[in-house]
């Protein structure tokens, strides 16, 4: 089996680090056009200059506006929401007003923006792919996390809607679950943990990884395998699957070191 993406242009949001810089990487390497953004311009400017790349706040409606008018004007194939941002890490009544509204903000906004500006084309074309990222907190609970878990619940619902809305359109929609992905986000969250819990980090470390059935943390270039296929004619009949790559999560914070 050969996968090419020869022909197709792809936004990918989040791309100058972890999983969106892997999934660029990968449609880059198999033929696509390639487009994406962030608001860490230095980060972006690492990219290799075949990906074209904008500074974009995805919260911000007519930022993401302005982005899609310039790249829609070629046409456009497959969409990748996969910005988002952890949100605070604290008990819910400790959660400030701003805290919560900026993690859905990223995390379901911006996926509603990005969507609305490529349904109309995807429909026109009767043709398109869309991948929204999601979380094992999009599937589970997550105690002292509520806000990113209720935007990723957002997004799993997201994904099955459109889905249903979309597929007599040819436009297939899917999910993402990745799992503990290393890299500077993963080790971040782990810090955050940490400290809310008063644990050492290397024991909520050891909590994530037990928390899976293959006792594992994975690879970004493992969401880009996946994202790659799902967007390639190997995908082509595939819409409305929240699929993870993540070892199965069984939960999200085991209790125990057992």
């Amino acid at each position: 089996m050969q996968i090419s993406l020869e022909g197709k242009r792809a936004v990918v949001t989040a791309g100058a680090a972890g999983m969106g810089r892997a999934a660029c990487l990968a449609m880059l390497e198999l033929g696509a056009e390639v487009f994406t953004c962030d608001i860490n311009e230095t980060a972006l400017a690492k990219l290799p200059p075949d990906i074209k790349s904008y500074v974009c706040d995805v919260s911000k409606p007519d930022e993401v506006d302005a982005m899609m008018q310039d790249i829609m004007a070629d046409g456009l194939d497959i969409l990748v929401n996969n910005a988002g941002i952890a949100g605070p890490t604290a008990a819910i009544e400790t959660v400030t007003n701003d805290e919560w509204r900026q993690t859905m903000a990223v995390c379901i906004d911006s996926q509603f923006y990005f969507t609305k500006n490529v349904v109309p084309h995807f429909k026109e074309k009767q043709m398109g792919a869309i991948i929204n990222l999601i979380s094992a907190a999009g599937i589970l609970g997550f105690p002292n996390r509520s806000p990113y878990v209720a935007a990723k619940w957002a997004v799993t619902g997201l994904v099955k809607s459109l889905a249903m809305e979309l597929g007599p359109d040819n436009i297939r929609v899917n999910g993402i679950v990745p799992g503990n992905v290393n890299g500077e986000r993963m080790e971040q969250i782990i810090e955050a943990h940490a400290k809310a819990a008063g644990l050492p980090a290397d024991n909520i470390r050891k909590r994530y990884a037990i928390g899976t059935s293959m006792r594992c943390y994975v690879e970004a270039e493992e969401i880009a395998d996946l994202i790659v296929f799902l967007c390639s004619d190997y995908g082509r009949h595939i819409s409305g699957q929240i699929i993870g790559v993540d070892g199965n999560t069984e939960t999200l914070f085991p209790r125990t070191l057992d």
